[in-house]
């Protein structure tokens, strides 16, 4: 994905090169894609026959995108006569406004043309390299081009049209041009999608509005959004500069469910996972918290409807299960995939108890809490109900869907991540240690809202007493006593998959380690074997399986070290945390604020740089929201009752941290942080972004 241009808004987003042009083959992620299908494969502008060259691109909003183009000039550049910009907007399908300038003291004849075809490929098929199965058709209609593919009655169509004259045919648009002498010629070009709503069962289409009616929306909706988040102000303008990034790459990541239209949440990333998921969604929510709260409850109330509610081996549901996917493109609506939605994540469901808590103790929301018990009651009911496949009381995963499910149903979800220390890998179920801290926390934070709100003091003490002994068992028997640190699982035989992994630093977070055993814990997480100057490794150096760019065995994930640092802090860790924040803080930085998905694990001394993972997904909402989750945890802010708690520890070199206008259950706070500067570390320059608002109460 290296060098292209995205723009996107809710569940669509257009891939491109640098020049506005698509050029799909069936394994490469470009094109219009919109719900889990591609709807635009090929669009290729060219003038007289001739491909344009890109000058620039201008990243106007994420929606949003203009290119600078001449046409060919051969290797070395010749003053052009001519120059185009193709200015782009997303929302539905998309609106491109097409101008061409003539600089030249002499008239110009020209033939622009627009190639326009489509595969309307699902996002598995282009993952996969997967055939289609239907048939395609093409049709001129009403001085529009009409791209389609039918199968049975699931039905796809992309619609082109221009304001312009032109001559239309199966290809694409002709435009016979005459443009005087430093005079301009444009055109508005329209790409609406038409698709079944319904799946299978419905043959009318919904054709989406075009971008340029929905454009001035979407500048309000993100001028809003930034307008509502707290304001930052602080020393160091690289990490005012993440901070815009993050929340304006979170609002692009935002997309509004089929089932709450008008509600937001954040879909998982671009361009693979656009899109609800249960984990991705209730971590980012986590992370926004403090700065965006109307995120978790949407998440809430989504997660909340398509809740499992019955046994089904091929979706990998079960009563109370929290979905892991929810897809909608041609092979979910013909069963050849199981997300519609599937459940094959074991950590959603501790954690939308999590979540609640949560939510609750930021917005003081009691109302939704009680509208949600059943469904949290559910989640809590499964962990003992279903999810403990080794018969030994701790939650396991094993897949039933053997054909197309996940095989590893943790957060490190691919097939080498769970490991010993030799590199072997164990058998199934495998009861990963997160897991086990997510439920404990879960059980803890559920008795909580169940003597709080829900006024059931027996089920409280009942899920107390079930977490107290959670922990002693898990602190037993998970400990590596030869190694001082947890084992990344336990199989069913009560054998410790001793890996050493980054696993350990939730634990912290979750509270399920007992405090004797913390400092080494912190002292692992901390050592050269994990942390490499600019985070924690998901997977220590040394191990059997260590690859520092191999996807969840060395490589660095920021969303996990935003969880990590938040665990440090809670027992108690503040210059480990700092330390934490401040390495992938520098990360953001050569990442011009927008953190990857993941990125290499090698030592810091060995590169001026983080070294990039190949196929990491940017944005993507986990990444998006470390950064808030960092902020949260340098300030050391916590909600107790109606009070927001201020406790900074800050990485050095950061003098002076503010965050102005914290939402929450006591209205709006300020926060501030003081540390030490050490000129030497990090370069000064003057505060941009940082905007101090007067007259408000201070935390």
């Amino acid at each position: 994905m290296s060098g292209a241009v995205k723009i996107l808004e809710g569940n669509t987003f257009v891939v491109s090169d640098d020049s506005g042009d698509i050029e799909a083959s069936l394994t490469d992620p470009t094109g219009l894609f919109s719900f889990d299908t591609r709807f635009l494969s090929r669009w290729v502008l060219t003038i007289d026959g001739q491909r344009l060259n890109p000058l620039s691109v201008d990243d106007l909003q994420y929606f949003e995108t203009r290119f600078f183009l001449v046409p060919g000039t051969g290797t070395v550049y010749i003053d052009a006569k001519l120059s185009v910009i193709r200015q782009r907007a997303v929302g539905g399908g998309f609106h491109e406004e097409l101008t061409i300038l003539n600089h030249d003291d002499k008239p110009v004849d020209l033939e622009v043309r627009i190639e326009a075809a489509c595969d309307f490929a699902d996002l598995f098929e282009v993952k996969d390299d997967l055939k289609k199965k239907g048939e395609y058709f093409t049709r001129v209609d009403g001085g529009r081009l009409v791209l389609g593919y039918r199968r049975e009655t699931y039905v796809r169509e992309t619609w082109v049209s221009a304001t312009e004259a032109c001559a239309v045919d199966e290809g694409g648009l002709t435009f016979v041009v005459h443009v005087e002498p430093h005079e301009q010629w444009s055109t508005d070009l329209h790409v609406a999608i038409g698709r079944d709503v319904k799946g299978v069962t419905s043959g009318s289409l919904k054709y989406e509005r075009h971008a340029k009616k929905a454009r001035p929306n979407m500048e309000l909706s993100l001028e809003k959004w930034l307008d509502d988040a707290p304001s930052l102000d602080c020393d160091w303008d690289p990490l005012k500069r993440t901070y815009h990034r993050s929340l304006v790459d979170l609002a692009a990541l935002r997309f509004s469910p089929l089932s709450l239209p008008g509600h937001y949440l954040p879909a998982a990333g671009l361009p693979w996972f656009m899109t609800m998921f249960g984990r991705d969604s209730i971590f980012t929510s986590l992370q926004a918290l403090p700065f965006a709260s109307e995120l978790a409850r949407t998440t809430l109330v989504a997660l909340g409807l398509w809740q499992g509610s019955r046994h089904d081996d091929f979706r990998d549901e079960d009563p109370g299960r929290i979905l892991h996917e929810m897809r909608f493109g041609e092979m979910t609506a013909f069963e050849e995939r199981p997300h519609s939605p599937y459940y094959g994540s074991v950590d959603a469901t501790p954690l939308y108890v999590v979540l609640l808590d949560e939510y609750e103790r930021w917005t003081g929301d009691t109302k939704l809490v009680r509208a949600l018990e059943p469904q949290a009651r559910a989640a809590l009911a499964w962990i003992d109900d279903y999810a403990d496949l080794q018969g030994n009381g701790y939650i396991a995963y094993q897949r039933r869907n053997e054909k197309t499910g996940l095989e590893n149903q943790c957060w490190k979800d691919s097939w080498d991540s769970i490991s010993y220390r030799d590199g072997r890998l164990p058998g199934f179920p495998r009861a990963t240690c997160e897991l086990q801290g997510y439920a404990y926390d879960a059980k803890v934070r559920g008795a909580r809202l169940a003597r709080l709100v829900w006024k059931d003091s027996a089920y409280a003490e009942r899920l107390e007493k079930e977490a107290a002994d959670l922990k002693r068992r898990f602190n037993r028997d998970f400990w590596v006593e030869d190694g001082e640190y947890y084992a990344i699982a336990i199989e069913s035989d009560g054998s410790k998959v001793d890996a050493l992994a980054s696993n350990n630093g939730h634990l912290l977070w979750s509270g399920i380690v007992d405090k004797s055993k913390a400092k080494a814990v912190a002292r692992h997480l901390m050592s050269p074997a994990m942390y490499s100057g600019w985070g924690v490794r998901t997977l220590a150096d040394g191990q059997g399986r260590y690859n520092p760019i191999g996807y969840h065995v060395g490589t660095i994930w920021p969303y996990d070290n935003s969880f990590i640092a938040w665990g440090l802090r809670r027992y108690g860790f503040k210059e480990e945390a700092a330390r934490i924040a401040a390495g992938i803080l520098d990360a953001a930085e050569f990442f011009e604020g927008r953190l990857p998905e993941a990125f290499g694990g090698y030592e810091r001394e060995l590169t001026k740089y983080p070294v990039q993972y190949p196929t990491s997904c940017s944005p993507q909402a986990w990444s998006t929201g470390a950064p808030l989750l960092l902020l949260r945890t340098m300030l050391g802010l916590e909600p107790i009752g109606e009070h927001l708690v201020v406790e900074p520890a800050l990485p050095q070199g950061i003098g002076r941290l503010e965050l102005l206008d914290v939402p929450g259950r006591w209205g709006r706070l300020d926060a501030f942080g003081r540390g030490r500067v050490d000129v030497g570390k990090r370069p000064r320059r003057q505060a941009q972004l940082g905007v101090i608002k007067p007259e408000r109460k201070k935390a």
